[in-house]
């Protein structure tokens, strides 16, 4: 059967919902919020490391985040962002890249496998501020008028 009704954008956009995950890039420190069910009980572990490769493609974005473990074990976790097993994603700093797939870390070793932080001047941070605090102000709206629509379901329903 062929998907006549369907252009390859709505097919990618199709499972696509926001999170409310703050921007963050290649190069970037990140600690991802997992949900992790252990023996019939759920946690939430963190996963902390920079961010060395994204895949941006509609519903099926990933990224990739490598930290290093004990005993200097490098660790790698490929993340689809619009998982259900991720609770929360913490912006931490920004990193000083050049390249937008920073596989070349995998080969360093001690302090060269560290992602240079990007230093800001203040404007530029009142500017990156001003940015999230007016996306933050979206999220937020967005969010009250998806309550609002399933409070009315539920008195249309009530009513009934």
């Amino acid at each position: 059967m062929k998907a006549s009704k369907y252009t390859k954008e709505t097919i990618n956009e199709i499972g696509i919902y926001d999170k409310n995950f703050p921007e963050f890039g290649v190069g970037d420190t990140v600690a991802v919020s997992l949900r992790v069910k252990e023996s019939g009980k759920e946690r939430i572990q963190v996963f902390e490391g920079d961010v060395i490769a994204m895949k941006k493609n509609g519903a099926s974005s990933t990224f990739i985040v490598r930290k290093i473990g004990a005993n200097s074990v490098p660790v790698e976790r490929i993340l689809p962002l619009y998982s259900p097993l991720i609770d929360s994603i913490r912006f931490i700093k920004s990193g000083k890249r050049r390249k937008a797939k920073l596989y070349y870390m995998r080969d360093r070793i001690g302090k060269a496998s560290r992602v240079q932080e990007k230093v800001l001047t203040k404007e530029q941070k009142e500017i990156q501020e001003k940015k999230h605090q007016s996306k933050n102000k979206t999220a937020i709206s967005v969010t009250k008028k998806e309550e609002v629509k399933k409070t009315d379901d539920v008195d249309t329903v009530e009513k009934k």
